[in-house]
């Protein structure tokens, strides 16, 4: 019989304290204080749910934030603000009502509700009521949307929980060639290629020159912009007249009979690309005050050209209007590092750039291979670049995503550092400008980590974009933006003693010392210039130079220095590559091995 002043509900049984409890008591739930009873029959009241319905809400809501079963006041305004505020009026409609309707950020959550509260009771009910549960499997897959993969331990990463649509790439599912070795450089290792723990890993040079932590950009005056390229065009140049032997460099503007050397940075006259045609000379400010001057290329044998590269040329400007160049002095590259103290054995270290996910799916199926391979080859040093949750992802940019974008990062971070710690790894992350929870500026500051624990701070290195590594005296120069494609389709060339693009572009980035020489900037890029010219200069030679990018895949020794473009871990819906490299001393120096794995 109901309460006095409290009529059942037609087919529903009567809301009482007593009948709410013993629903409770299924699922171990348990009351803290003498108001909670009378506030849970309150809650039925108010929102027109009965026992049973508002304990499959409270279990799902205690499972889901991994709550305490001791069921408290504060607990059920909680459970009232996050859940049931959000019902809204329209109560609740099966899955094959929804399909084709548009969703708010309520209707959102109302469905991921649901769908937690189906498999909790899925998981209490006894097998002869199957026929009566609602489908949670799709044809492509007939396992359970959230039912962990059960080849890979880690199970940390619910795609479910941030998408509506979490079926696994096909294409991805279904690639060929996984784990092969598609390039090298030396002598690739058998089996027994793996790590072996305890080196030393630091950032290399003076905390002054890195990054490490956010700073205010959108600020930089026109001004700023010049000085800062004034500064690196008089530091090049100095460098230049010092290796070539060159005397005081003339004016670009002034009219010339004889050969004169001029100094200057690479500039287009118009907006589109650079071509012969096209080519000018903006000059240093000393000599010149930042006049313009066209080049004429017909006398140079060869060349290979970018806009924002700092040279000395050699020419006559019998006009002063054109200077027709006849020798062009190229950069030269900083001085290795000498380390210290000897590498006292191999090193393995493993890179990997994202995506993490296929495009046309948040099932992060590649990053739980990628964990397997590091659980497998146990490296001393692992190098994760971003995105690691890509602005560019199909669902990001339609905005399919139930939860926030910082959340999803921060579940991503979480399955990474549990899923390497048991390979006893050094574990390096390196922002990515795609990283769509990330500043959007160049240099861009390490992520921000607060929740990180304790037992993996030491193991742990949060890294800027770019960044220079000590890794036991090897010296690594890591970028995530994608340099190559950006030079690449503005690098021009006629006759160059080198053929392959790559290789050119490398040399470009090693002999104007700084990771992105480029000017003006990628139009996918949001640079500081100010902090480029502080905080992204290499202050040697690296070691072993990585940069990945969507181009083809490849490991290069160039200029002494071992380039490495791992690729990216997906391209596009299928599979892609990552990088491992043996780091070893001989009697010469450093070699550093690579095999790139699909």
């Amino acid at each position: 019989m109901a309460e006095p002043g409290v009529k059942p509900e037609r087919g529903r049984e009567p809301v009482t304290a007593e009948a709410v409890l013993r629903e409770l008591r299924l699922f171990e739930l348990r009351c803290q204080g003498e108001e909670v009873p009378d506030k849970l029959v309150e809650l039925c009241l108010s929102h027109g749910l009965g026992p049973v319905a508002l304990a499959n809400e409270l279990l799902a809501f205690v499972t889901s934030k991994d709550l305490d079963l001791q069921l408290t006041a504060e607990g059920l305004d909680a459970f009232e603000h996050e859940v049931l505020a959000r019902r809204g009026s329209r109560g609740r409609r099966g899955q094959d009502e929804r399909r084709g309707l548009l969703y708010d950020a309520h209707s959102l959550q109302e469905l991921l509700s649901e769908e937690q509260e189906d498999e909790l009771l899925d998981a209490y009910s006894t097998p002869c009521k199957g026929s009566q549960k609602r489908s949670n499997s799709t044809p492509e897959t007939p396992q359970p949307k959230r039912a962990p993969s059960s080849r890979s331990p880690y199970g940390l990463f619910s795609p479910g929980s941030f998408s509506p649509s979490v079926t696994p790439s096909q294409k991805y599912s279904s690639r060929g060639g996984r784990g092969e070795v598609v390039a090298s450089l030396g002598s690739v290792q058998g089996p027994a290629w793996s790590g072996r723990g305890g080196c030393g890993l630091k950032l290399f040079g003076c905390p002054e020159q890195s990054l490490g932590k956010p700073y205010k950009f959108m600020f930089q005056k026109a001004l700023d912009v010049r000085e800062a390229l004034a500064g690196r065009v008089e530091e090049l140049g100095e460098v230049l007249r010092r290796h070539h032997g060159l005397q005081e460099f003339s004016s670009t503007s002034l009219p010339a009979q004889e050969p004169v050397t001029v100094l200057g940075h690479i500039a287009c006259d118009g907006n589109g690309k650079l071509n012969a045609s096209s080519v000018l000379l903006v000059g240093d400010r000393e000599h010149s005050g930042g006049a313009q001057v066209p080049l004429d290329l017909s006398e140079l044998p060869e060349y290979s050209l970018f806009p924002g590269q700092v040279v000395a040329l050699e020419g006559t400007n019998s006009t002063g209007r054109r200077l027709v160049v006849s020798r062009l002095y190229e950069g030269v590259p900083l001085p290795f590092h000498t380390p210290t103290e000897p590498m006292a054995e191999q090193r393995m270290v493993l890179v990997a750039c994202g995506p993490f996910t296929p495009s046309d799916s948040v099932a992060f199926e590649p990053l739980s291979d990628l964990l397997e391979v590091v659980a497998r080859d146990r490296p001393d040093v692992c190098i994760l670049f971003g995105p690691f949750l890509d602005a560019k992802h199909e669902q990001v940019e339609s905005c399919q995503l139930l939860s926030s974008f910082s959340d999803v990062f921060r579940l991503c971070l979480r399955t990474i550092i549990e899923g390497t710690r048991s390979a006893g790894c050094q574990l390096v992350l390196v922002p990515s400008l795609r990283d769509v929870s990330h500043d959007f500026v160049y240099p861009q500051p390490p992520f921000a980590v607060p929740e990180l624990p304790k037992e993996d701070r030491a193991r742990v290195l949060l890294v800027p974009e770019p960044c220079t590594l000590d890794i036991d005296g090897v010296v690594f120069g890591l970028t995530s933006t994608d340099l190559l494609f950006h030079m690449g389709a503005e690098e021009i060339s006629s006759s160059s003693g080198i053929s392959d693009r790559f290789t050119r572009i490398l040399r470009h980035v090693l002999t104007q010392r700084t990771f992105y020489p480029l000017f003006p900037p990628s139009e996918e890029l949001n640079v500081h210039f100010e902090a480029l010219a502080a905080l992204a200069a290499l202050p040697v030679t690296p070691d072993v130079l990585v940069t990945p990018s969507e181009l083809r895949f490849f490991i290069k020794d160039v200029l002494g220095c071992v380039c490495i473009n791992p690729g990216r871990l997906t391209k596009g819906r299928a599979g892609g590559t990552y990088g491992r490299l043996l780091l070893r001393r001989d009697g010469n120096g450093d070699g550093g091995k690579n095999g790139n794995g699909n």
